[in-house]
């Protein structure tokens, strides 16, 4: 499904990238040079390792001395292709990786050993970096989705670290458009230690059983744009992670999976910096998460100047969500947790126009710390009803504190 091209005010990042004010997104000159893999030695039949050929490719596009140099992955093809890395920086300030046809991940994770087996395909220290082209990568997560550690963990042998598809690592102002990433053995994309990054028109697609197959992550960076993009995974559509700020999700389609994540923060009693995140015009469809914070005990630091605007829902498990209570068990489950003095401090959130259907009792889930609270949090315009006849939905509020206006529906549970 081709998701629409919608213009808000997305700020002057966004309206810098999206208006071509650097021209990795612009169409090609004729002073460009192309790099197709299949000069480079492809044989493009899904059975043997292109990955030489990429690299090759990828390597001569890298060095070139022209404007906007791009490599080709060619239309009505399939690339069979190793874990690999794009390494730059690049001689030319605007470098582009045009996919049209289908590059394939090892679908046997015993051909893996011996490799990085914690990532698929990197880009890494590119700066003008434009991945478009309107074809796959194709991650043949389902054998290594059977090995999960988190999904089986009594399996004797079961695999803890398992490939993320595509990797931003160390990159500058660039592009990731009008993409399909399918059936990744964990994350589909990761933008990681990254700066003016621009994530639209990307369809994401996994099993709703299929774990830890997160959309769109984004961690360790700064002024990042998701939108206008349809996600369908096992787990969160985006997340975002420690020491990230500057981040716009807007315009996305979600679901199923596990909504919209901030975190988790914390895991390992670390000190978190997390702020000014907004997400907006995001639709949720049967996920079992909408708006969701999650933080671990132990944590410390702060996830502050946050907004879920303009949110519509259709029986969404947990709409309104905050969990800083995230602790491990001794026998790996979560939950129960003893109270701890610490806390990541989660204030100045805010809830604005959220409509729509609740598949859970609990339509509003504020369970923040004893120790630290929320603070700050505002409901506003806030109508949310059971996805079941008759029944109603209820706020359940933990040492939250903050103020309501207009209607809000579920009545708020905020202290003053």
């Amino acid at each position: 499904m081709k998701a629409v091209v919608r213009t808000e005010k997305l700020g002057v990042f966004a309206l810098m990238l999206i208006f071509g004010l650097f021209s990795a997104d612009l169409p090609f000159s004729s002073a460009q040079t192309i790099f197709n893999v299949l000069d480079y030695g492809a044989k493009a039949d899904g059975k043997t390792d292109d990955s030489n050929a990429f690299s090759a490719a990828w390597k001569a596009a890298c060095s070139a001395a022209t404007q906007n140099p791009t490599v080709v992955v060619p239309s009505s093809k399939d690339f069979l292709v190793y874990p690999l890395t794009f390494q730059g920086p690049c001689k030319s300030s605007n470098i582009s990786f045009q996919v049209i046809g289908t590059i394939n991940a090892p679908s046997s994770p015993s051909v893996w050993r011996g490799r990085n087996a914690r990532r698929w395909l990197i880009f890494h220290g590119v700066t003008g970096l434009l991945i478009t082209g309107n074809g796959t990568f194709n991650g043949h997560g389902s054998e290594w989705w059977d090995l999960s550690c988190s999904d089986h963990p009594s399996m004797v042998g079961c695999a803890t670290i398992i490939p993320v598809a595509l990797n931003i690592i160390h990159c500058k102002h660039s592009t990731i458009s009008d993409i399909y990433t399918i059936n990744s053995a964990r994350y589909h994309v990761v933008v990681n230690q990254s700066s003016d990054i621009l994530v639209k028109n990307m369809h994401i697609t996994a099993p709703e059983s299929s774990p830890n197959t997160d959309g769109i992550h984004i961690e360790l960076s700064q002024n990042v744009l998701v939108n206008n993009s349809v996600i369908a995974t096992g787990d969160d559509c985006v997340s975002i992670g420690e020491l990230s700020s500057n981040i716009n999700v807007s315009y996305v389609t979600c679901g199923p999976g596990h909504g919209v994540s901030i975190g988790s923060l914390g895991r390992y009693g670390n000190s978190v910096k997390v702020e000014n995140i907004h997400v907006k015009k995001v639709n949720f469809k049967g996920t079992t998460n909408g708006v969701r914070i999650k933080t671990w005990q132990i944590g410390l630091g702060y996830a502050r100047k946050i907004s879920f605007e303009h949110i519509t829902l259709e029986s969404v498990k947990n709409p309104i969500y905050i969990d800083q209570n995230y602790c491990n068990n001794f026998d790996g489950t979560r939950g129960n947790c003893e109270p701890k003095s610490t806390g990541v401090h989660i204030s100045e959130v805010t809830y604005d126009d959220i409509v729509g259907t609740s598949s859970s009792n609990a339509a509003i889930y504020l369970n923040c710390s004893q120790s630290v609270a929320c603070t700050g949090i505002t409901l506003s315009n806030i109508k949310i009803e059971s996805n079941k006849s008759g029944q109603q939905v209820t706020s359940e509020c933990t040492n939250a504190h903050g103020t309501d206006s207009g209607v809000v529906q579920p009545k708020s549970c905020l202290q003053s």
